[in-house]
């Protein structure tokens, strides 16, 4: 049953239960869910060996359809403003239904571990019913090496099978579609949906409900080293930068969105990354560019031209295009998926408004303001629904994983930073010269070449100006960078119109940092940005 590669025609899953009359199909490696996966029609290869699969309707998260058991376990640790709750009999009866959905299917398990911290992580198996959904989780997850897997004990479940349709009266949910998480039993029911990205999710979310009790902090973060064993962490939502900022090739990377930082460091959750790639190009990202023509990489709603190539320029299917590959793929990843305490925190933020400097220095009560706030953009297609940028605010830059309340995972994060002296920035990744519509997106090359002069020390020596609205350092002129740009509001043709835009957007943060007041202290009141009056 625990061997790699193994088909039981038949079978039970017997940790929890499951049974079908179909063939269940145990840790396949990639050659063989890739053929399984053309043999049944879910996916096909790219002229250069991908498989590219598409998600249907689904073609990005579904955050409205998730739901937490609510029980002893989790009624007075769940942030409840936060997460939909779910009765212990609404899930029963929705196990029921999928054990009844699934015992006549061809099914496929993955053993495999989320957190490369032995003392933290989560051996998880996953059962799918498409071969490609198999594949794209061995992707995500660590992979455990073949003699671990004789002894492989999960401590925790996710079942998925797309074609599962949930009752919202039998099943106390809102759709047909569900993600469904139960604390006390560890099991994961994703109904509904195609899209692969529910999974990864799904086992980010227990982490964070987990490790805080452990004093670890889980983040939404991506993670690189540097050759003198400087650790960067890079806080973040889908599409403001974290995969592409932390794939520098002068740099080690750890992982590209979700870590732990505990006693002994930070390590990665994940065995893969899960990189956009709208309008992805070898000449601006390279590294995540190779890996869309290696074989075992997974490509999710990727339109192919009549020569199957990739058309990554094509957004007609969704923005949101993926793909999803193992970190070996990337040549100077960690071996380990580990490293030492952050030398540098950077919170990435995508600015519609196009108020936002490209690069600030933060004090440390400023660093927790930011991270509670959690300000940016959603990215065109990373939620259903989403078609354009739309301002946001998601507390700890990743509230839709995160059970607990806020200040939990805040507090955790200063006594960190404090603890290690590390010092914060926040980049914005989003827009200049004006909001989304009329401004463009910051270039690249900027932002890279700020970010390295963070990362090396170097502008720390820089002369700053303090920001009137938000009170944060910038810098004045940094080496190789258009000195313009480092002065959003010298970008705009019309200063009434940044002025007026920048009051906007401060009194939306202000607005939604009433909810985290009463959980914080006077320090981290008083790093709320400043509504300025307009000139006479």
């Amino acid at each position: 049953m625990k061997e790699l590669g193994v088909r039981n025609p038949g079978n039970g899953i017997d940790s929890i239960g499951l049974k079908t009359s179909g063939t269940v199909h145990y840790n396949f490696g990639p050659a063989d869910l890739v053929e399984e996966a053309i043999r049944r029609g879910e996916a096909k290869l790219t002229a250069h060996g991908a498989l590219v699969a598409d998600t249907g309707q689904h073609t990005g998260r579904s955050p409205k359809d998730k739901f937490v058991v609510r029980d002893a376990r989790t009624d007075g640790h769940v942030w409840w403003d936060n997460n939909k709750p779910m009765s212990p009999e609404h899930f029963e009866r929705l196990y029921e239904d999928f054990v009844a959905q699934a015992a006549d299917r061809d099914l496929f398990v993955q053993d495999l571990v989320g957190g490369a911290d032995a003392g933290h992580s989560l051996p998880t198996r996953v059962i799918t019913e498409f071969a490609w959904h198999s594949l794209f989780i061995r992707n995500l997850l660590i992979r455990p090496e073949h003699s671990q897997l004789a002894g492989f004990i999960p401590q925790m479940t996710i079942i998925d099978l797309p074609s599962f349709r949930a009752d919202p009266e039998r099943h106390g949910c809102r759709t047909e579609t569900v993600i469904a998480i139960d604390f006390t039993r560890m099991l994961v029911l994703i109904g509904g949906t195609s899209y692969a990205g529910e999974m990864k999710k799904s086992v980010f979310t227990a982490l964070n409900f987990l490790l805080p009790e452990r004093g670890v902090m889980p983040m939404h973060c991506s993670a690189n080293v540097g050759p003198k064993g400087d650790t960067a962490i890079f806080f973040g939502l889908s599409g403001t930068g974290k995969t592409t900022l932390s794939a520098d090739p002068a740099r080690t990377l750890l992982g590209d969105d979700e870590h732990g930082w505990g006693p002994d460091g930070v390590f990665n959750f994940e065995g893969g990354c899960y990189a956009k790639t709208i309008k992805l190009s070898p000449e601006a990202e390279p590294e995540i560019f190779s890996t869309t023509r290696r074989f075992g990489t997974v490509l999710e709603n990727v339109v192919l031209d009549e020569h199957g190539v990739p058309d990554f320029d094509d957004g007609s299917k969704t923005e949101n295009t993926r793909c999803a590959y193992p970190l070996h793929f990337i040549a100077n990843a960690s071996d380990t998926g580990r490293a030492g305490n952050p030398k540098n925190i950077i919170m990435l933020t995508a600015d519609a408004f196009g108020v936002m400097p490209p690069i600030a220095r933060l004090t440390p009560a400023q660093a927790m303001y930011h991270f509670l706030s959690g300000y940016t953009a959603k990215v065109a297609g990373t939620e259903k629904g989403v078609t354009e940028p739309e301002a946001t605010f998601s507390t700890c830059f990743g509230a839709p994983f995160m059970p607990r309340h806020p200040s939990e995972y805040g507090n955790l994060l200063r006594r960190l930073i404090a603890d290690h002296g590390v010092d914060c920035w926040l980049v914005n990744t989003g827009w200049t010269g004006g909001a989304y519509g009329t401004g463009r997106r910051m270039p690249i090359k900027a932002t890279r070449a700020l970010l390295s002069a963070a990362l090396d020390g170097s502008l720390a020596g820089a002369e700053f100006r303090t920001d009137v609205n938000f009170g944060f350092e910038v810098p004045v002129e940094v080496p190789g960078v258009d000195t313009s740009i480092l002065d959003p509001r010298s970008t705009w043709q019309d200063k009434d119109a940044y002025d007026a835009q920048a009051r906007k957007l401060v009194g939306m943060f202000i607005d939604n940092f009433t909810k985290f007041e009463e959980h914080v202290d006077a320090n981290i009141r008083s790093a709320a940005p400043r509504v300025q009056e307009a000139a006479e």
